[in-house]
């Protein structure tokens, strides 16, 4: 325990010297700014149809420019936007070590393996929180300032918990990225991994299996699919969960006896 609070402030430091710092908040800051355009577009709908624009988004919104819907868009966006800069977070923490060849330093150090990898990932998973939370507060400030109707304590506290909790299993996903970025020893693989899982997330939610795919769970818990279809099965939260423990698991095993030469 002593040496995990030793290595995350390292760990931390190495991150925010980074440029993965901004770009990963430049990334997911695009969220709420596209959710305000999408419901400055909504609160006039002769403009909507003569633009010929997010017609289909319309749709799975109930056409409602309105602080729910607005919140909605938001959980949907970081449950497939938060696949590719979560991943990318993970993917930079572990590739690096490979792309800087300093993997043999870390591991000559009388530190556990498993003790190095794990601070990395309580780093992923803190960033990651920071993240998800500064979308949030990004998108009541634009929601604030182009004033959407419907706002109330009751639709803040009960969209920041369905918020939460797709960001949360969206975080858990990353683990897997990991394992790829060591075993691929840098960011090519962890990257065609991620292009892979998110193409997929959609084909099998569109062939109705998507409950039972880890990467597409997110997006359904968000109500992607549409109006009343955001249901959260102890079964996908099972998926979710052991797909978390894989990535976990293989990473680590990984680091502590494959040849790092």
């Amino acid at each position: 325990m002593n040496k995990i609070i030793i290595c995350v402030p390292i760990e931390i430091k190495k991150f925010l010297s980074s440029k993965t710092l901004l770009i990963t908040m430049i990334g997911l800051m695009i969220l709420p700014f596209v959710g305000g355009f999408f419901m400055i577009i909504l609160k006039d709908p002769i403009v909507a149809q003569k633009m010929g624009i997010i017609s289909t988004k319309a749709q799975i919104l109930g056409s409602n420019a309105d602080w729910p819907s607005y919140f909605s868009l938001l959980t949907q966006g970081i449950s497939l936007g938060g696949l590719v800069v979560f991943g990318f977070v993970t993917s930079w923490v572990f590739g690096r070590e490979y792309s800087d060849r300093t993997i043999k330093d870390l591991l000559a150090l009388p530190i556990s393996r498993n003790v190095i990898v794990i601070s990395k990932f309580i780093v992923i998973f803190l960033w990651c929180m920071v993240l998800s939370r500064f979308v949030f507060l990004m998108g009541i400030f634009v929601g604030k300032i182009i004033r959407l109707p419907g706002w109330s304590l009751e639709v803040l506290f009960s969209s920041s918990i369905i918020f939460s909790i797709c960001s949360l299993l969206t975080i858990l996903l990353s683990t897997p990225v990991a394992f790829f970025a060591s075993f691929g020893r840098g960011y090519l693989s962890p990257l065609g991994f991620m292009i892979l899982t998110l193409i997929l997330s959609q084909i099998v939610a569109a062939m109705g299996f998507g409950e039972f795919f880890p990467w597409s769970i997110p997006a359904l818990a968000s109500g992607i699919a549409g109006k009343g279809s955001a249901v959260l099965t102890n079964t996908s939260i099972v998926i979710v969960f052991l797909t978390y423990l894989i990535g976990l698991i293989s990473t680590m095993f990984w680091w502590r006896y494959a040849d790092q030469d």
